[in-house]
């Protein structure tokens, strides 16, 4: 795409901090093939996993690739807006355009207005307009056309029963596609395949009547063959042991059935023994090899009765000659049915199909099919009218969330992204912006760059036996409740609800509130954990020694009981050796206060302290905060995002809502009350504040008068008199 965006004078806007083109015009979308591919939002979005008609976007996908790119929603851009004449009410989103909306002037909006008024003649509709359930229900638009353009015709395409007869039949044996009009029906394929598979099965029944030999027992000759196969593994496991017999006949007892099978069932009802019985041989065997046909198992005795039957035998016995003779008479008609063909129409009988070949209807049926593909062309016009409806509607709503993000960063409410699927709801939050997710595995490479507070949850709707997985994003609260393993209620866009249970935790600042105490935070935990691995091995420790005193301590001579062990822990003392130390450390504060002057130095120390210890959280939760972009999770998902798509903390904070209770009136009579020692210690911090504030304005403001006064007043030198010094007379000598 050719970078000519100066050609056409576009808006731009500013969005999450990124400067965006503006669509706000019919003509904005009709040249949006000269906007700079640069410039675009988005570059391809899957056709899956949004909260957008399925329908449009695969209209917009005119490869059916699963993916929408640029080129793509330029060229249904330049389709749509070439087709309706005041491209400004494409911005509407209206779900029904006026037949005088059609652009006379295209030549494909002259023929789609010509198959609009066709399809409401057909749905016996008089109106000046059409709308999306109207042009997309196709079966009630050809529900009274007998040729639709599918190539496809049902029984009712003709008055002929012969031709009616040839297409049931098809139907019912062969297989159907569903016509436009929604009944079952028959395309040229399958015509042929239904011909096909007559003709075949009626030379294949041609052939049986051409060789006596196939049918050696007449129209018997399937029965006998079926109750032989039934006895036939029977019977010459009998012939085996037989032999074996002869060859030795001490292993007649061995091949025979035991005594002691039969004892071990004697005792029970033996009609409820017949599989186990038939188990057992044929009958006895014996070295000549003859089977006594009225000295069978019993277990097998009808099915010998049955196959004796149909195949004539009339003798009590059968050797093993006589056995294999049987089998060979079917060995022509057992050819005969492996060679079957047209088996698919063989339950109409052969009188039936030789009628429908009789009949010659074939060359008939493919006429009327070559009749209605004749009509492919309008009826794709009509399909086209569908498509026109669709991208007059959505189309707008598209572009909003692909050329630019403009539903997302909307503060008006119902105007969610369509990547939005949802809201979560868990501690005491709803999170607005979650998102589906088609690949966890190209998420836990991507979506960690977006700096964001992520929860991967995992999703069970029992109502509609389904389970999906999505990503939510946390802007906004507490995060020391999130963790894997907690469960949840996800709202879809549809009203569904949803159990969700945390599956991932990816860990981002959330607010500059939050990075300030996290440094605590952890601390505290630390500690905690420290203190309670430490009192949990302290309780081990005592419980085995009172366990190994028990075991080893006898009573005393007197009786006295022995003495009870003390705890090991006394709340108390611990209350008052904390006391102690917080009163130790007040006094320390007191005398270093006095040592260094002036008195808030400790108070400025204090400052730095905190600075020290939170201003790097802080000033690195700033930096990631500034810079959230949920362009990676897209990207995760199979978005090419092209731009950022940042989410500052006033944005973010409208995309997370906390809960806010009202004033609770009345006494909670479960609450916890807080200990003597706790509120003595709080009341002795408050007062070493009230003792540090007091002495700075003592020292500094609290008399600011009485310090004027002492600079206003003259300052009075004090003389003092110099001592007289003696004076001196030189003496006549010094001269």
């Amino acid at each position: 795409m050719a970078d000519n965006n100066k050609n056409y004078p576009w808006t731009f806007c500013s969005l999450g901090g990124v400067p965006r083109v503006n669509i706000k015009s019919g003509e904005d979308i009709a040249h949006l093939g000269e906007l700079d591919q640069k410039l675009w939002t988005v570059l391809s979005c899957p056709t899956t996993g949004l909260e957008f008609d399925s329908d449009t976007l695969n209209f917009i996908d005119t490869d059916h690739d699963g993916k929408i790119r640029v080129q793509e929603v330029v060229a249904a851009a330049e389709w749509l807006t070439s087709i309706v004449k005041d491209k400004d009410l494409i911005l509407k989103g209206d779900s029904e355009l006026p037949l005088d909306q059609f652009n006379p002037d295209s030549e494909a909006g002259a023929r789609l207005k010509k198959s609009a008024q066709q399809i409401l003649s057909n749905l016996g509709l008089e109106k000046d307009s059409i709308s999306v359930a109207e042009a997309s229900d196709s079966i009630a638009i050809f529900a009274k056309t007998l040729f639709n353009g599918d190539g496809i015709v049902t029984p009712a395409v003709s008055e002929d029963e012969d031709i009616k007869a040839a297409l049931t039949a098809c139907i019912e044996k062969i297989g159907s596609v569903q016509d436009r009009c929604g009944e079952p029906g028959v395309n040229e394929e399958l015509l042929e395949k239904f011909y096909a598979a007559c003709a075949d099965y009626s030379a294949w029944q041609a052939d049986s009547k051409a060789d006596a030999a196939i049918f050696p027992f007449g129209a018997d000759t399937a029965a006998a063959l079926a109750a032989t196969d039934a006895v036939k593994d029977k019977v010459e496991d009998f012939f085996v042991r037989c032999k074996l017999v002869k060859f030795d006949d001490a292993t007649a007892p061995a091949l025979d059935v035991s005594v002691d099978k039969v004892g071990a069932i004697g005792g029970s009802n033996l009609t409820a023994c017949t599989e186990e019985i038939a188990s057992y041989p044929l009958a006895r065997p014996t070295p000549d090899a003859v089977l006594p046909l009225d000295a069978i198992n019993p277990a097998w005795q009808g099915p010998i009765d049955a196959f004796k039957a149909l195949v004539g035998l009339k003798g009590k016995t059968l050797d093993e000659a006589g056995w294999k003779a049987i089998l060979d008479k079917f060995t022509a008609y057992r050819a005969w049915l492996a060679a079957a063909k047209g088996t698919e129409v063989e339950s109409l009988g052969l009188e039936a199909v030789d009628a429908i070949l009789k009949a010659d209807k074939k060359a008939a049926i493919l006429e009327l099919i070559a009749k209605d593909s004749a009509l492919k062309a309008e009826s794709e016009s009509i399909d086209e009218v569908s498509k026109l409806l669709h991208l007059y509607r959505d189309f707008y709503k598209f572009l909003k969330n692909y050329v630019v993000f403009l539903d997302f960063y909307s503060p008006e409410k119902g105007t969610e992204a369509i990547f939005q699927a949802g809201q979560l709801y868990v501690d005491q939050r709803r999170c607005d912006l979650c998102v589906k997710i088609s690949d966890m595995g190209g998420h836990a490479q991507m979506a960690g760059l977006s700096g964001m507070f992520l929860l991967y949850c995992h999703c069970v709707s029992k109502t509609k036996a389904a389970e999906m997985d999505i990503v939510a994003v946390m802007t906004d609260g507490d995060i020391k409740n999130l963790r894997p393993g907690k469960n949840a209620i996800f709202y879809d866009r549809a009203g569904g609800d949803w159990d969700a249970t945390i599956t991932k935790v990816v860990e981002n600042p959330i607010s500059i509130k939050a990075a300030f105490w996290s440094p605590y935070r952890r601390l505290a935990n630390t500690i905690t954990d420290r203190i309670n691995k430490n009192a949990a091995e302290k309780e081990s420790k005592v419980n085995a020694g009172m366990t190994n005193t028990a075991n080893t301590a006898s009573l005393p001579a007197d009786g006295a009981k022995p003495a009870v062990p003390q705890p090991s822990f006394d709340i108390a003392k611990f209350a008052g050796i904390f006391a102690a130390i917080g009163m130790g450390l007040g006094l320390l504060g007191t005398a270093l206060a006095r040592i260094i002057s002036p008195w808030y130095m400790p108070l400025i120390i204090l400052g730095v302290l905190i600075i020290c210890i939170s201003g790097p959280s802080m000033f690195i939760a700033w930096q990631k905060l500034r810079r959230r972009n949920l362009g990676p999770v897209l990207n995760a998902n199979g978005w090419a995002i092209n731009s950022a798509v940042i989410v500052n903390t006033l944005f973010g904070a409208t995309l997370t809502s906390v809960a806010k209770y009202p004033a609770v009136k009345g006494d909670d009579p479960y609450k916890m009350h807080t200990p003597l020692w706790k509120k003595i210690l709080r009341w002795l911090i408050f007062l070493l504040a009230v003792a540090f504030a007091a002495g700075y304005f003592t020292d500094h403001l609290g008399f600011m008068g009485i310090h004027r006064k002492a600079k206003e007043a003259p300052a009075t030198e004090q003389v003092t008199e110099a001592p007289e010094t003696p004076e001196v007379t030189e003496s006549p000598e010094a001269e």
